[in-house]
């Protein structure tokens, strides 16, 4: 927390505007290596995953984000959200219930969407500022904060640490069937990003920043385009 915490004053200038990115060399040594990870790994596995029908893939979708509401409901909760909280809580008990332990999602059907948050969310509701761009190896573009927030959800992810060793296996090995299956959906946009533009770490960078910043309301949206930095997955890495 202490660390955290530091992070605030790493910022420089006006976050919605500025692009603080002091580690740049450093930074693009990384995106280097995520993006050569991207086309030996995820890129193959999310092409299998595109032409997988959707009645094997939705069931493992459904499964890895239901899991992860606990760490979603905990930090509505230290953000004050009591609604947001309040509806994630019901779609877990009614999608771990009902939906056959999140393989289903009924819940989505009566209109309880997912609330989605993270830490790094709830460092920024307490006034930590973002710091410095950085791209973490595997895990793809954050910011000083994101990055501490990643570590703490990371710790808290219910399917590294709850059930018997064999539902953890199932657990970890339905988290990185998602991130292929959500590579093949957002196939074109992250093929245009990666492979088809000039520069991709600096459209990467602009990419996530300007669509965290709107998540977290600092800023209007910038990319009218489906979001491929949304939810668990990031650029070009796994969790």
């Amino acid at each position: 927390m202490a660390v955290a915490f530091v992070v605030a004053g790493c910022s420089v200038g006006d976050p919605t505007q500025s692009v603080n990115d002091p580690y740049e060399q450093a930074n693009r040594s990384v995106h280097a290596f995520n993006k050569g990870l991207d086309r030996v790994i995820l890129r193959p596995a999310g092409r299998v995953a595109a032409a997988t029908p959707e009645e094997i893939t939705t069931p493992i979708t459904n499964f890895a984000d239901n899991a992860g509401l606990p760490n979603a409901i905990a930090n509505g909760l230290l953000q004050a959200d009591i609604g947001g909280a309040a509806t994630n809580t019901m779609r877990f008990v009614v999608n771990s219930t009902v939906g056959v332990l999140g393989l289903l999602d009924p819940a989505g059907a009566i209109g309880l969407a997912e609330e989605k948050t993270d830490f790094g969310e709830t460092l920024a509701v307490w006034g930590v500022g973002e710091g410095a761009y950085i791209e973490m190896p595997l895990f793809g573009p954050s910011t000083q904060r994101d990055a501490v927030g990643f570590v703490v959800d990371l710790v808290l992810d219910p399917l590294d640490h709850v059930g018997t060793v064999e539902q953890i296996n199932y657990g970890t090995t339905a988290r990185g069937l998602d991130l292929a299956i959500t590579r093949g959906r957002f196939m074109d946009t992250f093929d245009g990003l990666l492979y088809e533009s000039a520069d991709s770490y600096s459209q990467a960078r602009l990419a996530y920043l300007q669509n965290r910043r709107f998540e977290l309301g600092d800023t209007a949206p910038a990319i009218d385009e489906i979001d491929p930095f949304a939810g668990d997955l990031s650029l070009e890495g796994f969790e």
